[in-house]
């Protein structure tokens, strides 16, 4: 693996990062013990003892490192990375000295969501150096590095010619979504015959960008208003469509080719064929953030509150954005993140890297006012809240929603398989009173025309969208 030549630093200061190791030691003390005694006893044999160790000492120390080794990280070019996808990397350790580095000891942490399942050295070519991140901390340590045993948590040992750079190569797979770091990743050298060790240098991570996968999600046409300006959603108001509205008088303006000749011919006046536009809807998908609730087990495992929300909001996302409609995120909780409403393969890019930052963040505080108050949510759009309603807070957000005339539809995220609590005494009975008292708030929020539906992918929500349609234009009572 080439990189671009930094310049060296180090050559300014020779001994800097470089330190004597205890066979250096064990030498230089072995050779003059043997001298000292040779000359004092008169004996010349243990000076012909001693020599073999200060020859020996002398010709590795011929050439002195000047330079410490360069470490980075690189992440392999596989393009876009999903949940349950291969992952590879790739920890170098370049040399910039003019000596071997007789023995590299490398290691690295990965995160616990990517698992590494090979690991192998390859020796590029001929390098200059490392590339200008790599610039090693000689003050570090190598301590940090333990933790979670793995195939990339065990050390790695290997040799690196001169202006040479070998490459761990990592191969795994992804397990969850989110940015996982590969990394830090730290090498000691020992060169000199093994007489002079390196200082740790330590390299920075690689976040690994893993996006969720989506599951295969369809829904209905059904939307309660549709307000933009062109899409495949009938809407009310006439315009150039494929939805008849009638026929009406010709007027300036009308296209020759809606004339009804029909009509004209019986009416002895021209008459066209009125038709309804088809426009785009605005789909906002609220993310409630407030709590979080079961265990991740990764892509094939289970799934808790966070990656049921984050994966069901990348489904819906692709289902309207392919229709052409315009889509927005909205995160409930103190961050209040947002992501601007468009449309197209670039704005479903965009949720998914969006999507990769969605953090829990409890909060004692109601974030009603910071997620809703300077920005007003479009009256036409439909509101699609993922909610593991643990939070009292979340259902007062919803009634509210409902009161002010929105189209919502919140969608239950907890998990089905939610283990009760296993404690003696009263943990079971408290388990089942939470369990009640939650159905109860459901039902009030059905009871204030909120719909709620509980996510199981393709399908889920065409029931609930039809009823909402359907209120949409449905006629007023009293006129209000």
């Amino acid at each position: 693996m080439t990189g671009p030549t930094v310049p060296r630093d180090t050559e300014a200061e020779p001994a800097a990062g470089w330190a004597p190791t205890p066979a250096l030691g064990r030498a230089v003390l072995l050779a003059g013990l043997l001298l000292v005694a040779g000359v004092l006893l008169g004996r010349v044999d243990l000076i012909v003892l001693a020599a073999p160790f200060a020859l020996g000492t002398a010709y590795a120390l011929r050439r002195r490192p000047t330079a410490l080794p360069q470490v980075w990280i690189t992440q392999g070019d596989g393009g876009p990375l999903v949940e349950g996808g291969d992952v590879a990397a790739a920890v170098s350790v370049g040399n910039p000295d003019t000596v071997d580095y007789d023995l590299v000891v490398m290691r690295t942490r990965v995160s616990p969501w990517l698992r590494v399942e090979r690991a192998g050295f390859a020796r590029d070519e001929v390098v200059d150096s490392g590339p200008p991140s790599a610039t090693p901390e000689t003050g570090a340590t190598t301590q940090g590095f333990g933790g979670r045993r793995s195939v990339a948590d065990r050390p790695f040992v290997t040799s690196v010619p001169i202006g040479a750079a070998v490459d761990l190569g990592l191969a795994g797979k992804a397990l969850r979504w989110g940015r996982h770091p590969v990394g830090p990743a730290g090498a000691r050298v020992a060169t000199a015959g093994g007489l002079l060790v390196s200082r740790a240098v330590i390299t920075e991570p690689v976040r690994v960008r893993v996006y969720p996968r989506t599951e295969p999600f369809e829904a209905v046409e059904a939307m309660p208003r549709a307000a933009g300006l062109v899409g495949a959603h009938h809407s009310r108001r006439p315009g150039e469509g494929g939805e008849l509205a009638g026929v009406r008088v010709f007027a300036p303006g009308d296209r020759l080719r809606r004339i009804d000749w029909r009509v004209s011919l019986r009416a002895r006046q021209l008459h066209v064929a009125a038709t309804l536009s088809d426009r785009d809807a605005e789909v906002v998908v609220l993310l409630d953030v407030l709590a979080e609730a079961g265990r991740s087990g990764g892509v094939d495992g289970a799934a808790s509150v966070l990656d049921t929300t984050v994966r069901a909001t990348a489904a819906i996302a692709e289902h309207y954005l392919h229709r052409g409609d315009r889509v927005s995120l909205l995160e409930y909780g103190p961050a209040a993140r947002r992501l601007r409403p468009a449309a197209g393969r670039r704005q479903y890019l965009t949720v998914l890297e969006w999507l990769l930052d969605v953090r829990v963040h409890p909060s004692a505080h109601e974030p009603y006012d910071q997620v809703f108050g300077p920005q007003l949510l479009s009256s036409d759009a439909l509101v699609v809240v993922l909610t593991p309603l643990l939070d009292e807070r979340s259902a007062q957000m919803l009634a509210r929603l409902a009161r002010g005339g929105r189209f919502v539809v919140a969608v239950d995220t907890l998990p089905t398989d939610l283990a009760s609590p296993k404690d003696r005494g009263w943990a079971e009975v408290a388990y089942r009173l939470w369990r009640l008292d939650r159905e109860i708030m459901i039902g009030q929020l059905r009871e204030h025309g909120v719909p709620v539906v509980r996510w199981a992918g393709a399908g889920s929500l065409d029931q609930v969208l039809r009823d909402v349609a359907r209120l949409a234009t449905a006629p007023r009572v009293g006129g209000r």
